[in-house]
Formats: C-alpha cells, sequence, structure tokens
C-alpha cells in the first residue's frame, strides 16, 4: 500500500490565485518543458469544521435521484451555491480525505453505504472509477503514478460525496467555481496524468493566438467543433494553458444536461464556464418535461445573446447535439454531423449581438482517453473507461456565411450550405489529427491547411 507525500489532503486545491487578463500572460514563451503530468498545485484554506447532520437514504434510489427533474435552474429563483459552510461540512467528514492508501478509499466507501449516506448505485460507481483511473495513471509509466492516483481520487470521492449531501443546481449561465475550493484546477489536474503529451498536438496555433487578439479587441468568437469525451473542455485547456491561459480559463461550453445531473461528472462540471441546454438526443426522454425543457433552453439562448452583447466572449458548441462514436461496420471514429438548426440559431445570435463575431471550425480528438458508451443512453450513470493517451485540437480559419451562401437560392439552402462547410472543415482538421496520433506519424502529418506544433514544449 502506499501514502501520499503531498500537503494534506484536507486543504487541496483551495483558495486559487486569479488569472489576470493580459498581453504579457497570454504572449510569453512557451515552456522549455513538458506539462508535468505528476505536478500539482495546492491551495489552502482551514476551516473551523462542523459535523454535517444531513443524511440520505438509499433504499430505492437510483443514481439520478438527486437531480431534480430539471438538470438546471431556468427560472429566476437563485440556486444553492457551494459555500464555505458547505465545504466544511465535507472536510469534517473526512471520510475520503484523510484516505492514506486504496484500502482506505475503498473501505471509506463501503462505509457510507453502511451508514446510509451514499447510495450504493453511486457507490458503485466511485469504486470502479477508481479502479479505471488507477489503470490508467499506472500505465502512463509516471514513477509518481500511486501517489497521483490517491490524490485526485480522494480529492474527487470527496466531491462526489459533497454533493450527495448538498446537490448543487446549476443556473443557465454558470460561472465556474474557483473558491473556496477549485473545481478548475481540480478538473486540469484530474486530467493531466491521462494525457501523453508526447503524442498531443495542436493544430494551427497561431490561429488561437489570433483569436485571443480578437478577444482583447472586444470581439466575439464562436467554437463550431465535434465533441468526443467529457473530458474535452480539459484536453482543450490543457493543450492550450501554457500559451493561452486566458482562452483556457475562459472559454464557455454549451453543455447539455447529462454533464450536469450525472453525480460522477457534476464535480468536473463545476469547475467549468457553461451556458446549460437539453440536447435534442434527450429532448424526449421523458414527454412530460418536453414543453419545459424548450422553455429552459429559450432562456439559456438569452442569457448568451446578453453574454454577446458585452463582448469578448469565447463560446465553444458541438452543433452535433452530442458526442462522436465510431462509425457503424467499420468501427472507425469520425465528427457526428452538424444539426444545421444549432449552427443557423448560433450565427444570429452572434451576427445580432453587436460587437463583431468571428466562427471558427474546430476539431477535438480525445476518444481514447473517455470513449463514451457506444450508443446514446437514456438514463444517467454510464460506465466510465479510462485511458492513457494522446490527444488533439485543431482550429481553421473563419467561415464567413455570406461567402459561402452568396450563390445559394433561399435561406434554407444557405443554411445546409454554411453547416456543411464548417462540419467539413471538421472533419479535415480531424484526418490529419488522426493521422498524426493513431497514425503515429506525429508533427509529420501536418499539411498546408494544418501545421501541427506541441506549444508545451
Amino acid at each position: 500500500m502506499f501514502t501520499t507525500p503531498f500537503s494534506s489532503p484536507s486543504t487541496a486545491f483551495f483558495s486559487p490565485p486569479k488569472a489576470s487578463y493580459s498581453s504579457s500572460s497570454s504572449s510569453s514563451s512557451s515552456s522549455s518543458s513538458l506539462p508535468l503530468r505528476s505536478s500539482f498545485t495546492f491551495y489552502h484554506l482551514r476551516f473551523n469544521a462542523t459535523t454535517s447532520s444531513s443524511s440520505v437514504t438509499t433504499s430505492g434510489t437510483s443514481s439520478s435521484s438527486y437531480c431534480s427533474p430539471l438538470a438546471f435552474n431556468s427560472n429566476n429563483k437563485k440556486p444553492k451555491e457551494i459555500s464555505a459552510n458547505m465545504a466544511a461540512s465535507s472536510v469534517s467528514s473526512r471520510t475520503f480525505l484523510n484516505a492514506r492508501n486504496e484500502q482506505d478509499v475503498l473501505s471509506g466507501i463501503k462505509k457510507e453505504v453502511e451508514a446510509g449516506t451514499l447510495p450504493p448505485t453511486i457507490a458503485e460507481g466511485m469504486e470502479e472509477l477508481y479502479l479505471n483511473y488507477k489503470s490508467a495513471v499506472v500505465k502512463s509509466g509516471d514513477p509518481k503514478a500511486d501517489e497521483i492516483v490517491l490524490s485526485n481520487m480522494t480529492a474527487l470521492l470527496d466531491r462526489i460525496f459533497l454533493d450527495v449531501k448538498e446537490p448543487f443546481v446549476f443556473e443557465a449561465h454558470h460561472k465556474a467555481k474557483r473558491e473556496p475550493f477549485d473545481y478548475y484546477m481540480f478538473g486540469q489536474n484530474y486530467i493531466r496524468p491521462l494525457v501523453d503529451f508526447n503524442t498531443s498536438y495542436v493544430g494551427n496555433m497561431p490561429l488561437f493566438i489570433q483569436m485571443e487578439e480578437q478577444l482583447k479587441q472586444g470581439h466575439n468568437i464562436i467554437l463550431m467543433s465535434n465533441h468526443q469525451s467529457e473530458a474535452d473542455p480539459a484536453i482543450i485547456a490543457l493543450l492550450l494553458e501554457m500559451r493561452l491561459p486566458h482562452i483556457a480559463e475562459n472559454l464557455i461550453y454549451v453543455a447539455g444536461d447529462r454533464v450536469i445531473t450525472d453525480p460522477l461528472c457534476k464535480p468536473f462540471s463545476i469547475g467549468r464556464n457553461l451556458i446549460c441546454v437539453y440536447s435534442k438526443k434527450h429532448m424526449l426522454d421523458d414527454p412530460a418535461l418536453v414543453e419545459t425543457k424548450r422553455k429552459a433552453n429559450t432562456r439559456s439562448l438569452k442569457e448568451m445573446a446578453t453574454l454577446l452583447r458585452s463582448g469578448s466572449q469565447i463560446i465553444w458548441i458541438a452543433p452535433s447535439g452530442g458526442r462522436d462514436r465510431p462509425v457503424a461496420n467499420s468501427g472507425e471514429w469520425a465528427p457526428a454531423p452538424f444539426d444545421s438548426s444549432s449552427v443557423d440559431n448560433m450565427r444570429r445570435l452572434v451576427d445580432h449581438s453587436g460587437p463583431p463575431g468571428h466562427i471558427y471550425p474546430m476539431a477535438i480528438l480525445c476518444h481514447d482517453i473517455m470513449p463514451p458508451p457506444l450508443k446514446v443512453e437514456k438514463e444517467i450513470g454510464e460506465k466510465r473507461i479510462i485511458s492513457y493517451h494522446g490527444t488533439g485540437i485543431s482550429l481553421a480559419p473563419e467561415i464567413s456565411f455570406s461567402d459561402i451562401t452568396a450563390s445559394c437560392e433561399n435561406p434554407e439552402k444557405a443554411k445546409e450550405a454554411y453547416s456543411k462547410a464548417l462540419y467539413d472543415s471538421v472533419t479535415s482538421q480531424y484526418d490529419v489529427l488522426e493521422s498524426a496520433i493513431h497514425g503515429k506519424k506525429g508533427l509529420e502529418a501536418s499539411t498546408p491547411a494544418v501545421s501541427l506544433s506541441q506549444p508545451w514544449k
């Protein structure tokens, strides 16, 4: 068995420093070394811990029982915040934060189930996640793998347990929670050990730098992207954080309801800036909630419009409405087709926002890290398969609606043509990333349209 040499787990990830947006920080030269997989930053905040009196009944409970019928707060009522008192109650339990080895972790899960404070279905997912994460990190070959696993998993299990006791409710526009617990840094450090930076790449880094300059000028940026895994936000941020920390930390993701309702996923979502929506793929899961979900989506669109009117916003959206899956018969992965209505809605929001707007096609390849189920599932609580692997993102020049649709006969054909142009660019970039990572061609996979680099070196 092993113990962690890091600072006391009870204070990990508290009180982060604030990231500033300045030209000096964003344009600084990149580090000459790889992002350290075993390098963690811990922040400290002391609480006068008090014992939490809340408990959860486990009889007849499913993994989604701690979510309201709606995934996020779609009205004007203020949701519960993660306050210092709530964080203190989590620290006071210390079930997972005091764990010094794997036996402590697994016995702690069992103890909470027996005490009636942790639903068996969630406990099963926690144990499975621990073992799968451990396997992936150990396979990375990092000499400190055991310490990394214990530190990251005890932090995650504590956050999951806290949310079971005090469920967090997302607003239509959710801002990343950075204090008193830094959920953003927690998510970064959890995914970092799963990324093989030696076989990871960024396509067209100068375009990412150009985007940051446009943001400084008050312009809005929309990234039309494919979507591969729950780890997408962390992968994007990890590959950009050394050169473009402002984009890494301030990117807003249009998020479906599943990542803000699944107990094992919520702690990571709390650390990201989100516009919460209901995906078309799950809109009809419960017929009784269809109209309510549509109204919630309308409110989210209004929130997005308000943000865009203020300028300097960068928003990521997957117009496919969900994660990519292997293509039938071949088993090969490819970006899922874009929904032209989703693309057109975003385009019109940008066009009518006031500040100049730019729409860029973006590709991401990271399904090996946390592949989704082979088929879309209605139930919350999917099996988490985790691996250590190379990843990649790429950006292509912005695509002008007027240029693409000049010869189109009517608005409907124009909408389809523009969506296709964006999708074709994403698939073309994806093919280059595929060649570099799975084809093992590395930087030599670069093409005249996609220049690969490793900006962390």
